[in-house]
């Protein structure tokens, strides 16, 4: 009876330790408002295969989270193996020429194309131009995308 009672205690007090530890919740980001987003004030960061800038990513009214990032890939660069995303992707080619790869289906996309990719496809992009390729790439997270 007595490691009854004393195991009965102990489910208390671990009831009550959430209650005394500091707010540990992290606050969930600001949905995404209208805006106008300035080409000439973004920022780039070269990466191994041309540069990318990160431009927006959180929620909205709609989405869980929706993502933009712009990307340049050198000549003769690609974007790495056939890969997955869980969500869907919008690619829009500002300049360049991009030949892309969807499982192994092949295609030329020049610029000003645009590329859907949805959900969990095999995917890649290899830049076969003599100038570097410039690409938005947009995402959609909803409700359905797989959690990370």
């Amino acid at each position: 009876m007595k490691s009854l009672a004393c195991l009965a205690a102990f489910v208390v007090l671990a009831s009550m330790l959430p209650a005394q530890t500091p707010g540990t919740a992290a606050t969930p980001p600001a949905k995404m408002l209208s805006q106008v987003i300035d080409w000439q004030k973004l920022v780039f960061t070269p990466t191994k295969t041309g540069q990318r800038c990160a431009v927006f990513e959180a929620p909205t009214p709609t989405l869980d989270k929706f993502h933009c990032h712009i990307s340049t890939l050198n000549p003769g660069e690609n974007t790495g193996p056939l890969h997955r995303h869980p969500q869907e992707e919008l690619v829009i080619i500002k300049e360049g020429t991009l030949e892309i790869n969807i499982d192994g289906r092949i295609q030329v996309a020049p610029a000003g194309s645009m590329i859907f990719y949805a959900a969990n496809e095999n995917e890649n992009m290899r830049n076969i131009g003599k100038t570097p390729a410039t690409y938005y790439v947009i995402q959609f997270y909803t409700a359905l995308t797989p959690k990370e």
